[in-house]
């Protein structure tokens, strides 16, 4: 299927996205989308209405048409009571797991300056996920609260960052400097410098998913 010119909130997609690649994870997360939806006995105007996204969108979603931005799917993620790696799962892993930069599963948001790729394979039981961040220069990405006891563990590879967790004073990181807290607040991630930053993310919880 064609990729769209946009993603689900209007963004372009991002400039290093493979076409191909980027409608097969369209087409999973149409799919996952709709089987965690009609198991749990969502309408599609229900869900609409929990997670702030339209109906129109969702449908769009579900067919493969769009393909949703980070921000986007952890609203729909969290009016679910799922997983975010649960909506963008494309198989089942076991044993040695290989990912090829290739094969990169990558969302984006604010226009794709700020990118989430996943460093994990997604339909093992686990209660921890790995993500590579890249901010675009002086962007500041705001986050909603993710479900309650999740926590983020935070490593700056390159660039200056400024992490903000609720109503707490921002915290400077560096090259190599990492940082722990609650996710289950809105939180946000600034990049200070005119260079992309990079960071890894570890995100655990307190159940255990899959």
């Amino acid at each position: 299927m064609p990729q769209s010119d946009e993603s689900a909130d209007g963004s372009p997609p991002h400039p290093h996205s493979d076409t191909h690649h980027a409608g097969e994870l369209s087409i999973a997360v149409g799919r996952n989308l709709r089987r965690i939806r009609t198991r749990q006995g969502f309408s599609l105007e229900r869900l609409a209405k929990a997670s702030g996204v339209s109906r129109a969108m969702l449908g769009q979603i579900e067919t493969g048409k769009s393909t949703p931005t980070i921000a986007l799917l952890w609203k729909v993620a969290t009016a679910l009571g799922v997983p975010f790696a649960s909506l963008i799962s494309t198989q089942d892993e076991t044993g040695t797991v290989v990912l090829r930069k290739s094969h990169e599963k990558l969302l984006s948001s604010s226009c794709g300056r700020f990118t989430s790729r996943a460093l994990f394979p997604f339909d093992a039981e686990r209660n921890v996920e790995f993500y590579e961040l890249r901010i675009a220069p002086f962007h500041l990405e705001q986050a909603e609260a993710h479900a309650a006891g999740t926590r983020e563990n935070l490593v700056v590879q390159s660039g200056s960052v400024e992490i903000t967790v609720g109503s707490d004073r921002p915290v400077l990181l560096r090259n190599g400097d990492a940082i722990i807290f609650d996710a289950d607040v809105p939180h946000s991630y600034r990049n200070t410098e005119a260079a992309d930053a990079v960071l890894y993310l570890v995100m655990t919880y307190v159940e255990r998913i899959g």
